[in-house]
């Protein structure tokens, strides 16, 4: 199930949108919106503190508390209803547009009378919203990209979402008496980055016990249908989910089946019917005899078509069945391999904790070796300074080690880097001799998005070519749903990363996921390495990797291809690019 603080985040997320849209206080809206970051990112359930504990998270004062511990009580908040009402439903309607803002939402609104996205379109294409006070051909460009990119998610959820509530799912129905397995299946279990709807299977010799446990779950809004092995319904979370129950003894084959893609899918069919068998999620068959031959496991049915076991985030039909039957397919990197993160924030900057937590944290991961990577101050609104950064360093040198982690004696290894911005001509935001007194510098473009292509592309190669950087933070910028990848060559940035020894990063946030599969397989091509980095804001964050460990796999990577599996001393001849 989500957890209370994501829903109490974005609730007061929509408050801060709703103080926007109504003109209220810009401040006002502003402590909400940072209210909603310290709630999601906070380790403890908010369902579970009074209002005393409440208001010992960061920017949760008493009135926000006061309204936190209403939604918790009662499911509502009476102030948010209340501005609610006064929105018209058109307008929220056009805030789901990711470049538009709820003021230009209501504008567009009050003075064009659009309230769909459809009319929204067709206002741009007519010019008629550049006749609006702050509104311009650039403004309708944007948010004609913010239209794209509404549609192109299609309704698809992000995958920590689908992922919380197939989990629990799986966690109810596993404990009906009577069924025998139960799993996640789909884009899901392939680990896609976007969800459209979410397929459990479970094996059972009478499905009716589970299909009522299914229906009865709390969060089920509507059972779209039912049958005797397929139930489909709408929950409470913006998704749909269908249950298949198998008979037991087809378990193999129907995992195999409803995992997929479609594409893998018909390549494993056409080698059975080559060996004149049939393929279907009961089994695989003699076509002449009708007999079932295998069908119990996954192996069982790939080693029967001559191919080994196919790990599911492979099953894309990118060269899969090839690599099998050569005996090539990778061993995949998996998320007990890290021995450390190397992109993480802290309260100095725009985290929520302090360093001792998210230091304590990460040794409870059992990671051997930990980067705290706070901002450099050309975000200038992270209010970063040399002497702050030096204060850091001399925290974590202190720190260092005492921190006990499995498997290693010298406790948690401390190390201390920053995340430098990468100015529009490439530049960072220190001079090498202040650059050298670092472990690691990440640098990631947080602005100018929309340069051109050649003018990015320079930007990122020169920012690899700088000595002191290590890796290449979120390199595409994107925010899945929110904001496109910059438009840069990226071959010519993967072949500068092969040529000096700098890493590409695979950010693990749900929300980004960046770099993406398809260019992880491009940059693999040029010999590049990757790090696989939570990019954590708060503690919960830290669990994020295993969206990053899913999208690497996505990309055929191995252990050896991500530097922060490597042991320490590999990985710091590694930052010395060089050196």
């Amino acid at each position: 199930m989500a957890r209370s603080n994501d829903e109490v985040a974005a609730l007061l997320q929509e408050y801060a949108d709703l103080i926007s849209i109504t003109g209220g206080d810009a401040f006002k809206a502003r402590v909400y919106e940072k209210a909603a970051r310290s709630v999601g990112g906070h380790h403890a359930d908010v369902a579970a503190l009074d209002l005393k504990g409440l208001q010992e998270i960061p920017n949760v004062g008493k009135s926000i508390a006061r309204k936190v511990r209403e939604y918790v009580d009662s499911g509502t908040v009476a102030a948010v209803e209340e501005l609610r009402s006064r929105i018209p439903d058109g307008v929220r309607r056009l805030t789901a547009v990711p470049t538009l803002g709820p003021k230009k939402a209501m504008a567009v609104y009050e003075e064009l009378g659009v309230s769909s996205v459809a009319e929204l379109a067709d206002a741009i294409r007519d010019e008629r919203l550049r006749d609006l006070r702050g509104f311009g051909p650039k403004t309708e460009e944007n948010i004609l990209h913010g239209i794209e990119l509404l549609r192109a998610s299609g309704g698809r959820a992000h995958i920590d979402v689908a992922m919380e509530l197939a989990e629990d799912i799986v966690r109810v129905l596993s404990a009906v008496p009577g069924c025998e397995r139960c799993a996640h299946a789909g884009s899901l279990r392939r680990m896609r980055e976007t969800i459209g709807d979410i397929d459990i299977l479970a094996a059972a010799e009478e499905s009716a016990p589970v299909m009522k446990a299914f229906t009865g779950l709390p969060y089920v809004t509507e059972v779209i249908g039912q049958g005797g092995t397929k139930t489909s319904v709408r929950t409470g979370r913006g998704l749909d989910v269908d249950l298949r129950v198998v008979p037991p003894d087809s378990w193999g084959a129907a995992l195999q089946y409803f995992t997929g893609s479609k594409a893998h899918n018909i390549r494993t069919r056409e080698r059975a019917v080559h060996q004149k068998l049939k393929l279907s999620e009961y089994g695989l068959f003699d076509v002449e005899s009708g007999e079932k031959i295998v069908s119990g496991t996954e192996e069982e049915v790939y080693e029967r078509l001559g191919l080994p076991w196919i790990p599911p985030t492979l099953r894309e039909d990118r060269g899969e069945i090839e690599a099998g039957l050569r005996g090539d397919l990778p061993e995949l990197v998996a998320e007990d391999d890290l021995r450390g993160d190397l992109h993480t924030h802290t309260d100095l900057t725009d985290g929520l904790a302090p360093l001792e937590e998210m230091a304590e944290a990460a040794a409870a991961r059992g990671y051997a070796y930990y980067a705290i990577t706070d901002h450099a101050p050309d975000l200038a609104m992270q209010r970063m300074t040399n002497e702050r950064m030096l204060a850091q360093r001399e925290r974590v040198r202190a720190l260092d080690g005492t921190y006990p982690t499995k498997g290693r004696r010298g406790g948690l290894r401390l190390l201390h880097g920053t995340e430098l911005n990468i100015g529009p001509e490439g530049e960072v935001d220190w001079p090498d001799d202040f650059l050298a007194g670092f472990d690691l510098c990440v640098a990631s473009v947080h602005s100018h998005f929309r340069q051109s292509r050649e003018q990015l592309t320079r930007r990122l190669v020169r920012a690899c070519e700088n000595p002191y950087v290590n890796i290449i933070g979120h390199p595409t910028t994107r925010l899945i749903g929110k904001r496109p990848a910059i438009d840069a060559d990226l071959d010519a940035v993967f072949a500068a990363c092969a040529r000096t020894g700098t890493a590409l990063e695979i950010n693990a946030h749900p929300d980004r996921l960046d770099l993406r599969d398809e260019d992880i397989l491009r940059a693999r091509r040029h010999g590049v390495r990757f790090a696989v980095n939570s990019d954590a804001h708060a503690v919960p964050h830290l669990a994020h990797m295993r969206y990053g460990i899913g999208t690497a796999r996505r990309g055929w990577l191995t252990g050896d291809d991500v530097i922060n599996t490597w042991p320490e001393r590999r990985l710091r001849s590694f930052l010395r690019k060089g050196g």
